[in-house]
């Protein structure tokens, strides 16, 4: 609770809000009117007032926060609660470092309560219903001021922890007491939130053999920006090891054309590993069955995974709703992503936009709206990459030698470099894949 002792009161014209969400502002909710806060409403308590805004705030679909709160000596006089989405912050970290999403829209929602002298009450005195940004009832139980962890589901996380259960089969066996994942009011983040934060258990951090060598096949798997360059980082990294003479890593070499992603850029993979699918399809099993799972215990727990999976996406869908990652430059095209993509996706994006710093374009020739750039990329203090990029103004079409967008649907720092020398303000709409929008319905 903020404690400051600044002038919490509402006076006509003392907060200019200018919406800055591109989003046009819904009709409030319709909520039940014994819930909606009014002018003149009572409470015994200022504890019960914030309760009962609390409780009109999730079934309208937005949570609250203790804007200030003003103090005569020890004794609270009055307080302003407002919607959490209240104010414009002003992050300490630089634009072009923050990731975290932040939920600031200068929305107007707030309550204003002050004390009854003599009575002891506490009264309602200005209301503000409207939001700047939609409100969805729907998701508000996936905001964290709504979800709780009662003290028996605290104390049968303690008793499961200190035996050794998993988090995820601790959330599961609550999942199944009440029948779904909607049932609950938290969720598995919360489960292992309290263990980490109660519990704080000592854990010694494993380190893979060999590090050094699997850190640096991985930079010349991944960074290699052409198949020349890769067959030349490959071999010295073969000389830096003395592994010239390694069986396995001659054959996997023999098959790089199947494996090695600059050999598979001219094909649209997402971003997926050879591997991935397995990889993530054991991994999501793992949670609810081993290897001595009978079959009928795969059929019963087939379900679980399912409902596992539509609760992440549903967590996920609540934080594009009530969040937004901040633009890292001040491009129009970033803004562009950044309204249109999930979180997940457009922090890919933004680390794109980030990567455009280390670029420098350079117009080789241009004829009749068709131009061909040479873009130098920094990629280390003594290391320049050079890739080619054409630009069609007429057909409003960029494409990079590098083949990041044919091959993982995203825009390159190198194609975004030649289109802020372009001064191209928005993209066309082929390079906003509709897979990874957030206003996707599934």
């Amino acid at each position: 609770m903020d404690h400051s002792t600044s002038d919490c009161q509402l006076n006509p014209g003392e907060v200019d809000y200018e919406f800055e969400s591109n989003e046009v502002p819904e009709p409030l909710s319709v909520v039940d009117d014994e819930l909606v806060p009014k002018v003149g409403m009572t409470f015994t308590t200022l504890e019960d007032a914030g309760k009962f805004y609390r409780n009109y705030a999730k079934a309208a679909g937005f949570s609250t926060r203790v804007r200030c709160t003003n103090r005569k000596g020890n004794e609270i006089k009055n307080q302003l609660i407002t919607c959490s989405r209240e104010g414009k912050w002003k992050s300490k970290i630089s634009p072009t470092e923050k990731t975290n999403p932040t939920a600031g829209l200068n929305c107007p929602a707030r309550i204003y309560i002050h004390t009854l002298k003599d009575v002891g009450a506490w009264i309602i005195s200005k209301v503000v219903l409207d939001h700047s940004h939609p409100c969805c009832p729907s998701k508000a139980k996936m905001l964290k001021q709504h979800r709780e962890l009662s003290m028996s589901i605290r104390h049968t996380i303690e008793n499961n922890e200190e035996a050794g259960i998993r988090p995820s089969k601790t959330y599961q066996s609550f999942v199944a007491a009440v029948g779904g994942h909607c049932e609950l009011n938290f969720i598995e983040k919360d489960v292992r939130n309290y263990i980490t934060r109660e519990k704080i258990p000592s854990k010694l951090n494993e380190y893979k053999g060999h590090a050094d060598i699997e850190q640096e096949m991985s930079q010349v798997v991944w960074n290699s920006h052409s198949k020349d360059s890769f067959d030349r980082n490959w071999n010295d990294f073969l000389l830096n090891f003395g592994l010239v003479d390694n069986k396995w890593l001659s054959d996997l070499y023999e098959d790089r054309h199947i494996w090695v992603p600059i050999y598979l850029d001219h094909h649209f993979w997402a971003g997926m590993r050879s591997t991935q699918r397995s990889e993530s399809m054991h991994s999501f099993f793992n949670k609810y069955i081993t290897r001595n799972s009978s079959l009928i215990q795969f059929v019963k727990q087939y379900d679980n995974c399912l409902g596992s999976r539509e609760q992440a996406e549903r967590e996920s869908d609540a934080a594009d709703f009530h969040t937004v990652i901040p633009c890292a430059t001040k491009s129009s095209i970033e803004a562009q992503f950044q309204d249109a993509y999930t979180h997940a996706k457009f922090r890919e994006v933004q680390a794109q936009f980030r990567g455009k710093a280390n670029c420098i374009t350079r117009l080789k020739n241009s004829a009749l709206g068709y131009s061909v750039y040479e873009v130098g990329e920094q990629v280390s203090s003594s290391i320049f990459n050079k890739f080619v990029v054409t630009y069609d103004s007429v057909a409003a079409e960029v494409k990079c030698q590098c083949l990041l967008f044919e091959s993982r649907g995203i825009l390159c720092r190198h194609a975004l470099s030649v289109l802020s020398f372009e001064q191209v303000s928005q993209v066309p709409p082929r390079y906003i894949l509709e897979r990874w929008s957030k206003k996707v319905k599934r």
